[in-house]
């Protein structure tokens, strides 16, 4: 209204004197039509909202809290912003790296902008026919997977896209793992069908064969490529076309009739994989009766999807905007409320005893701080509400710090935007300032003591050593670190303690690059950055038996223990994705040969040892230790004394047991023009690359292979200099295998010289 009435001065100023009283009344008018314009809105927004962003408590059954996940360059972010848009959260549709210079509404921060592609995850929220949903938009980078981990921890549904030209791709099949890790049921979205080469059936063929989802298509596609004009919804058997402006009105008409028989092929096939797991949907089958009620049909979609039997899949070109508002329908009709999915707590006192949380506000509260954010005004906790309901300036426990916390402020986000609210319910998921925590701790009620299930972290696999330029920015540089390591659980910071030095360690390249990159414009800090070296690990290959005495006496009190026993590894095959990288001591003793009070220093000892190999400093993993029997001094022998004999033993027995040193290995795809495929593999080839899977598509060659990280340094400029800039790849990682035996001798070498240039005995 002030912008109304600042033109109106202006005009009236300008206007000729004998204008001005035709200009009055005419102002006069349209100021009226516009109040009145604007009370209709007003009120049209009151009655929509009222009920639940007034007073903040949303109903369960109307929401839906979603994350949208995929392979890097799949259009989530595009995808966000057309769902923003379409539910009138946004007055403009921007694109991802846009012409216009703005960008997408979910990449808020500068780098996002600039590279193009989402770093961290972000929440916003939207209303679209009477339900509320909570969208996350998660990184499609393998580097930044924790972003992925954590907001599927605490979904309750999931969008996975999939590139309809591509198809599933790396990080699909990582996404897909996440899920199934915490039991997210999702709908299948097959978008970018504007593309050259793109294929939805061979899509949905690929899900089958490389997911191994049991899945089927709710719709089919009018056209492709360039030809795409809309898509036939399979449920309700008709065609919808988007026109108007940014595709916003959806037009029902029927099915051309160049695609009914095909309509009808594909909801037969639908109608078949429903009845393998529904009574009702199988007695139509069995009567060959394909003309099942919409309301039947539905719900049987619904009830497989959310038990996880079965995945719809919808498609559409989110950049072209066609297929959004279905895929939104999709998400009420076929994903769960917060009262259909099954979240389990632990109570501290018995962590063995798993309690149902209800999705109920008279229940006490549980909430869980999945994520962490800085920001001008502090510290920004995500937490989602798994029972019970909280208010502004309520007092809660963290269960982990025992720490009570009061909640001074409650927002919604959008982006980096934020919405006050005085109190949220079960099942809701918001933010607050001002509160101490870290990442995965859970807030209660003073009433309960409760601690949510943890989510998944993955090691690191690179590190690079950083320190500031300017000794004056040591202090600013520490705090930068410590915001990181808070924010994200697989950027970790440790400090050599002969050298001083401090190293970075994260996901990859990219990730470590960012945060670098974060803390010269964050924080104005001048960097001075290491070259990136690659986390080997060591273990063992055969079981060896250690039988060691460690005795010494100088006078006094003297130092006895008598350690025996075995270590052995603790997979048959290191080459697995499931091989087990941790540690393992176990108490084989039996009588009081050694007795219980040494036993402790025994396992700690054990530990210690394994946290730096001796072939190349780095951790030991995979290996079991076994203490059988032993032997002590009425007098000398302390738990001293049984620490030393323990890494004496290990570091005897390790000598014996066929000592490897493993490397971590990459899942990498490469997608370039037909043409350079022969340039291409022989690359790979070079670089310790096992090929393991080639395809060819329209004009494009694909490859999968495993290559050893240490040998992919330099490969993007590499790719590009060979393919005309038109090559592109991406990695994640595999697992950790053992190095082979050329490469061995350089590592050691290495590490023995690092160790001289220190001084230290070799």
């Amino acid at each position: 209204m002030q912008s109304f009435f600042r033109k109106a001065y202006t005009s009236l100023s300008a206007a000729p004197a004998a204008s001005k009283t035709n200009l009055l009344k005419n102002m006069t008018m349209g100021r009226a039509l516009n109040q009145s314009k604007m009370m209709i809105q007003s009120q049209n927004l009151m009655n929509s909202a009222i009920t639940r962003r007034a007073f903040s408590i949303i109903d369960t059954k109307i929401m839906r809290n979603i994350g949208i996940s995929a392979h890097i360059d799949s259009g989530k972010t595009t995808i966000t912003e057309r769902i923003l848009f379409y539910t009138g959260k946004i007055d403009e549709i921007h694109e991802v790296k846009g012409s216009d210079n703005v960008g997408a509404t979910m990449d808020s921060m500068e780098l996002e902008r600039e590279k193009g592609i989402t770093i961290k995850s972000a929440a916003t929220h939207c209303e679209w026919k009477d339900h509320h949903i909570n969208i996350i938009d998660t990184p499609g980078h393998v580097d930044f997977t924790i972003e992925v981990e954590r907001a599927l921890r605490v979904l309750d549904g999931a969008i996975l896209l999939i590139c309809g030209a591509s198809g599933v791709q790396p990080q699909t099949l990582t996404v897909d793992k996440q899920m199934k890790r915490y039991s997210v049921p999702r709908v299948i979205f097959i978008n970018k069908l504007d593309r050259m080469g793109a294929d939805p059936w061979n899509c949905i063929e690929n899900v089958r064969e490389r997911l191994g989802l049991n899945c089927a298509a709710v719709q089919v596609n009018i056209g492709v490529e360039n030809g795409l004009q809309g898509i036939c919804d399979l449920v309700k058997m008709k065609a919808l076309y988007f026109e108007g402006e940014k595709g916003r009105d959806v037009v029902e008409r029927e099915i051309p009739d160049d695609l009914k028989e095909f309509c009808d092929k594909k909801k037969q096939e639908l109608i078949t994989i429903l009845a393998e797991n529904d009574p009702t949907i199988e007695e139509y089958y069995l009567n060959e009766d394909f003309n099942i009620p919409i309301d039947v049909l539905k719900k049987s979609i619904r009830e497989q999807t959310i038990a996880q039997k079965f995945c719809p899949v919808m498609m559409g070109s989110a950049y072209k905007n066609k297929g959004v508002q279905p895929l939104l329908d999709g998400v009420l009709d076929y994903l769960p409320n917060p009262e259909e999915s099954n979240n389990y707590a632990y109570d501290i006192q018995d962590k063995t005893k798993k309690v149902k949380m209800d999705i109920d506000n008279k229940k006490p509260f549980v909430g869980l701080a999945f994520k962490l954010e800085e920001s001008q005004f502090g510290q920004i906790t995500y937490v989602r509400i798994y029972q019970g309901k909280v208010k502004k300036g309520s007092t809660l426990n963290n269960t982990a710090t025992k720490k009570k916390v009061k909640i001074s402020r409650m927002v919604r986000m959008h982006s980096n935007n934020m919405e006050d609210i005085s109190e949220a319910g079960a099942g809701d998921i918001f933010a607050i300032f001002g509160v101490d925590c870290a990442s995965g701790e859970t807030f209660c009620d003073q009433s309960v003591n409760f601690t949510m299930e943890d989510m998944h972290v993955p090691e690191p696999v690179m590190s690079l050593t950083i320190r500031p330029k300017k000794q004056d920015q040591l202090e600013i540089f520490l705090k930068a670190l410590n915001r990181f390591q808070r924010e994200d659980p697989t950027f970790v910071v440790k400090q050599n303690q002969e050298s001083e030095e401090i190293i970075i360690s994260g996901m990859g390249e990219l990730h470590l690059f960012i945060y670098c990159e974060r803390m010269k414009r964050e924080y104005d800090i001048d960097l001075a950055v290491g070259n990136p070296t690659v986390n080997y690990r060591e273990t063992i290959s055969q079981k060896a038996q250690f039988n060691f005495l460690h005795k010494k006496q100088s006078g006094g009190a003297g130092q006895f223990a008598r350690v025996i026993g075995y270590i052995e590894p603790l997979n048959s095959d290191m080459d697995s994705q499931d091989a087990d990288l941790s540690c393992q001591f176990v108490d084989g003793t039996e009588g009081q040969n050694i007795p219980n009070e040494y036993i402790p220093a025994v396992e700690k000892a054990f530990h210690e040892s394994t946290k730096k190999g001796p072939q190349t400093g780095y951790p030991v993993v995979g290996v079991k230790y076994v203490l059988t029997d032993g032997q002590t001094h009425v007098v000398d022998s302390s738990s001293l004394a049984f620490a030393i004999a323990t890494r004496y033993s290990f570091k005897e027995a390790y000598e014996k047991a066929g000592p490897q040193i493993l490397e971590p290995v990459m899942n990498v795809e490469v997608t370039v023009p037909a043409e350079f495929q022969a340039s291409i593999m022989g690359q790979l080839v070079r670089r310790r690359g096992s090929i393991t899977n080639t395809q060819t598509k329209t004009g494009y060659f694909i490859l999968n292979a495993d290559v050893p990280l240490a040998a992919m340094f330099g490969y993007a400029t590499e790719l590009r200099g060979c393919t005309q800039g038109q090559g592109e790849f991406s990695m994640e990682y595999k697992m950790h295998s053992p190095v082979g035996e050329f490469e061995i001798k350089d590592i050691i070498d290495a590490y023995q010289r690092k160790r001289a240039e220190k001084g230290e005995d070799i």
